[in-house]
């Protein structure tokens, strides 16, 4: 992890999270927390990810927690929460590069770091 966003030789924001090594392992845990408590699966799309969540209170506030942290140190993607079907539904999108990285940070049983 880096300590901050970068821009690349192009201009372009770099692919990198603001978190330090402990709040980025406290993330992760309440990922894989929230992953198992109320998570119903997840697909790899062109440009990130969906992950599918029970719509319940409880998983909504923390979900709505962790993108909040995760909108500001990976401001490299979009990071969205919307309802479909019954569903909370994390829409996670990015730029080639950024979505090759959400693949790797939400792989089935790794945690987001």
């Amino acid at each position: 992890m880096t300590t901050g966003p970068t821009q690349g030789e192009d201009g372009a924001q770099a692919i990198a999270c603001d978190l330090g090594v402990t709040a980025g392992a406290a993330q992760a845990r309440r990922w894989l927390q929230l992953g198992s408590t109320a998570g119903l699966g997840r697909a790899e799309t062109e440009d990130g990810v969906l992950i599918r969540f029970r719509d319940e209170p409880a998983a909504e506030r923390e979900l709505r927690a962790l993108v909040a942290v995760e909108s500001d140190c990976c401001r490299w993607a979009r990071w969205q929460v919307r309802r479909d079907g019954g569903e909370l539904i994390l829409d996670v999108r990015s730029t080639p590069e950024g979505a090759a990285a959400l693949h790797e940070m939400f792989r089935a049983g790794q945690p987001p770091t």
